[in-house]
């Protein structure tokens, strides 16, 4: 039976041998830009699945895959074990965060642990900054629990404005930093500003430029790209109807003054 919160380790996590890995927190959130980005790390690496977490705090559903079969909705961490240059890897991804308040306090107590149980010193959680326009360059904006970090992280051209984002950041991506901290783990968020829209590809391609300059990561940026083209010409169309709805509209009001 599953528990409130049910972490399953696939092996004992000495067994990975990682050293100081950074752990990286990429769940469904805003313009999914987290998402995007962790899952694409995940492939990227070809890294390794070493934890399962099953929830209450999730959506009352099965998730149906391609071949008609079902699983249960769960988040996973995946290790990757780099060579000298860039530091070891754990991935947070998944289906869903908690749809109730207790549930995010609940499953980020249990990343957290997660974190400590593989020497985790330094986190960073992933999101986007929904600004509630069109963007188009995007940027990214950040927040930590530690000062000396947002220093460190200027350096790499994440933008710390006072007050934003303004109403504070909202689940896993928030709540870890703030939990870390009671537990002595640095921690930094770092957000794309996007739409808050629709999925954003371009944003999430910005937030990975910014973290694979931090991590010192090689990887290609070509699946996030294409999905970035694909996206904007979704967004042409869509400025294409507003002309159009524009157009329309005017032309009614001008009817209606020879009426």
């Amino acid at each position: 039976m599953i528990k409130r919160v049910d972490v399953r380790y696939l092996k004992d996590p000495r067994e990975y041998k990682l050293k100081d890995p950074i752990f990286i927190e990429g769940l469904p959130g805003i313009g999914h830009v987290g998402k995007l980005v962790a899952d694409h790390l995940v492939r990227e690496l070809n890294a390794e699945k070493v934890v399962e977490i099953y929830s209450h705090h999730f959506p009352p559903q099965v998730m149906v895959l391609e071949d008609g079969t079902i699983r249960m909705p769960r988040n996973e961490v995946y290790a990757w074990k780099s060579n000298s240059v860039s530091p070891d890897l754990l991935i947070l991804v998944g289906d869903f965060q908690s749809i109730s308040n207790e549930g995010h306090f609940e499953l980020v107590n249990a990343y957290i642990e997660i974190a400590k149980s593989f020497g985790v010193k330094r986190i960073y959680t992933l999101g986007g900054y929904g600004v509630g326009r069109l963007v188009e360059e995007p940027y990214v904006v950040g927040a930590s629990n530690l000062k000396d970090l947002v220093e460190e992280m200027k350096r790499y051209g994440v933008r710390f404005e006072p007050g934003e984002p303004g109403g504070g950041i909202i689940g896993a991506a928030g709540l870890l930093l703030g939990l870390s901290k009671l537990e002595n783990i640095e921690a930094v968020c770092l957000m794309g500003v996007t739409s808050g829209y629709m999925v954003d590809p371009k944003s999430a391609k910005a937030v990975l430029i910014v973290l694979s300059k931090i991590l010192n990561l090689k990887i290609s940026f070509e699946a996030l790209e294409e999905r970035a083209k694909e996206m904007e010409k979704i967004i042409a169309q869509i400025k294409e109807m507003q002309e159009l709805a524009v157009q329309q509209w005017r032309s009614d009001e001008d009817l209606r003054y020879f009426r």
